[in-house]
């Protein structure tokens, strides 16, 4: 592993970042069929909250205390981590992965939009022709009126927004604070949401299965986490973050394998679209980078 290039190592450890967070999507997709919705995201955040506190703890900032501001954007954004996770997994469980995981990936072209949009970053004519063409290879997956339209589609969409919403918030956070404090504040917040829905609904009994699925789904949560914060220390940002869209050949074989999943054509065309949209968009913000030296 020393022996590789520091893009060559960014590009792995992304790879294998998108590796833990299909795997996770496709380990609570599998019990869906035996646990609640809310049950599932309340016992995963118990495993995932423990995971990140662990990992906090070792490094000594378990007790940070964030500044009056800082905790106020944290806020917002887990209430964009808690309505982004609710929709995507409502998709999720109702629809195949690849296309649920497919619509997410025009996240970086909402986030790109957004920000143009409501903080002011410049962005060129290339680049909003790209995020048109992005979001319309994500209208030839989702294909509202046609014949294989499936409404849970239009949740994935909803996802996106609520994670623009985290993302950007994110970026007003101060420098000093660990992103792994930022990560446990969330998981607490998504945790505790899960458990209040969950006294709503019935509370079916856990098999020792389920139980271990469900840590195995916060280790793969966890070690996506991990790797992805291992990426952006290591590599290029323009180089590395391409692979990001690994997780759509890690979802694609995922829903083969477990569901038996086959996508249409009009799906991994539309996926083609998004994912080819998204790399050009990366490509020209490295650019104007360049230019502005």
């Amino acid at each position: 592993m020393h022996n590789l290039s520091d893009n060559v190592r960014g590009a792995l450890f992304m790879s294998i970042s998108m590796a833990g967070f299909a795997l996770n999507d496709a380990t609570i997709k599998l019990i869906s069929g035996e646990l609640g919705f809310y049950q599932i995201i309340f016992l995963r955040g118990i495993f995932a909250t423990l995971l990140i506190g662990l990992l906090l703890r070792q490094r000594g900032a378990l007790f940070y205390l964030p500044s009056r501001r800082d905790a106020g954007i944290m806020a917002v954004r887990a209430a964009g981590e808690v309505g982004g996770t609710l929709c995507f997994l409502t998709a999720l469980f109702n629809m195949p992965i690849a296309n649920a995981t497919a619509i997410l990936q025009a996240l970086p072209l909402a986030v790109t939009l957004a920000a143009a949009l409501f903080m002011g970053e410049k962005v060129g004519w290339r680049r909003y022709t790209a995020i048109a063409v992005g979001f319309t290879g994500v209208l030839i997956i989702v294909r509202p009126g046609g014949e294989g339209f499936n409404a849970y589609a239009l949740w994935a969409v909803a996802a996106v927004g609520f994670i623009v919403l985290r993302d950007l918030t994110t970026r007003r956070l101060s420098a000093g604070i660990p992103s792994a404090y930022v990560a446990l504040s969330s998981s607490f917040v998504l945790t505790l949401v899960g458990g209040l829905l969950a006294l709503t609904v019935p509370w079916p009994p856990v098999s020792t299965s389920a139980l271990a699925m469900l840590a195995g789904a916060a280790g793969f949560l966890f070690f996506g986490y991990l790797f992805a914060v291992m990426t952006m220390r290591v590599g290029e940002v323009s180089f590395v973050s391409p692979f990001r869209y690994s997780v759509l050949i890690w979802a694609i074989l995922l829903g083969l394998l477990l569901f038996g999943e086959v996508p249409d054509g009009w799906t991994l065309f539309g996926s083609a679209v998004v994912v080819g949209m998204g790399i050009y968009t990366f490509y020209r913000e490295r650019r104007v980078k360049e230019e502005s030296l």
